[in-house]
């Protein structure tokens, strides 16, 4: 699994913001949907194009559409929703499904509670959207739900990602995926921060994406 951390004057500029405490939800939102922007103009580098020929006002010029089916965006319930305006900001031909995912109290691994995703994914390019990349167990399962149902190509957009999160990631998949699944499973994020604290949360971090984004209720 690849990660690719966007160093950018930009990025780190609302990055730094939105761990601020003292930034308000609105600002907090303005700010995350700018920042998923950004993010999402690097995850795109490799979106799949073919080759067109269009008529300018003067003679033919060649360019480039994005190929059929065109890419999913999913973004995790309930954080993820506040990143999907910046993404399908660039994206707009792009098709969302929802994906709503919460830890199970009796077995510790996360449940699926809401699936609005179609069931064939064969040959789909997909888009997770998911603020902060902390234990993993989320992330994790997401992505292996996509490749089961034949999505080649997966990258997930992150805030934030710890790097406990991100070898949780990558050696879940390897058990559960095995070596072979032949899926290419990315992972762009602003910052990787130091670590997670005992509670699970990335520190420094920026607190809990969804109570800053929505209230926290």
């Amino acid at each position: 699994m690849e990660t690719l951390v966007v160093d950018h004057p930009l990025v780190a500029h609302k990055l730094t913001t939105l761990r601020d405490r003292r930034t308000d939800s609105p600002t907090f939102r303005r700010l995350t949907d700018e920042l998923v922007t950004l993010l999402t103009y690097e995850a795109t580098r490799d979106v799949r194009v073919s080759q067109v020929t269009v008529d300018t006002p003067l003679q033919p010029a060649p360019g480039v559409q994005l190929t059929r089916p065109t890419p999913l965006v999913v973004p995790i319930l309930r954080a993820g929703l506040g990143m999907l305006d910046g993404m399908t900001r660039l994206l707009p031909t792009a098709e969302v499904g929802f994906l709503g995912m919460a830890r199970d109290e009796e077995t510790l691994q996360p449940a699926t509670y809401a699936d609005r995703l179609p069931q064939d994914l064969s040959g789909r390019q997909c888009y997770v959207l998911d603020p902060m990349l902390a234990t993993g167990g989320t992330l994790a399962a997401a992505l292996k739900l996509l490749v089961d149902r034949g999505a080649d190509h997966v990258t997930a957009i992150c805030l934030l990602a710890a790097p406990e999160g991100l070898r949780a990631v990558e050696q879940r998949l390897t058990e559960t995926l095995g070596e072979g699944h032949g899926a290419t499973l990315r992972v762009v994020t602003a910052a990787v921060d130091e670590q997670l604290n005992e509670h699970g949360f990335i520190v420094p971090g920026l607190g809990d994406a969804g109570d800053r984004l929505y209230g926290n209720f």
